[in-house]
C-alpha cells in the first residue's frame, strides 16, 4: 500500500456477520485530463451504492500522501468498527 502510483486502485472490505458489518472502502490514484493528480474515494456496505468523493491536488506526492492517509485510517477499523479490512483482489 506503500507504493502508491498513479493509476492504482485498491479495494478493501470489511466483514464479519456476528457485528452485521459488510463494509467496502476503496481508493484510486488518477491524473486528469489536466495533469492533476485526483484521489477517488468511495465507501459504503456492502451491495449499497454507497457514497464517494475525489480530490484534485496539484502535486502527485500530495496525493499519494492523502491517499495513504486514507489508508492508514482503514487499518485502524479493529480499533474503531472491530473489524479488520482486508484487500480484495480484483480480476482484470
Amino acid at each position: 500500500m506503500d507504493n502508491l502510483t498513479h493509476g492504482s486502485f485498491i479495494w478493501l472490505e470489511a466483514i464479519c456477520a456476528e457485528r452485521n458489518v459488510a463494509r467496502r472502502y476503496t481508493v484510486a490514484l488518477n491524473r486528469d485530463l489536466f495533469g492533476a493528480s485526483i484521489v477517488e474515494f468511495a465507501w459504503g456496505r456492502i451491495g449499497t451504492k454507497g457514497q464517494g468523493r475525489a480530490v484534485s491536488f496539484a502535486c502527485a506526492d500530495e496525493a499519494a500522501r492523502f491517499a495513504r492517509h486514507l489508508l492508514r485510517r482503514r487499518a485502524s477499523a479493529p480499533k474503531r468498527i472491530g473489524v479488520p479490512y482486508r484487500e480484495v483482489s480484483l480480476a482484470p
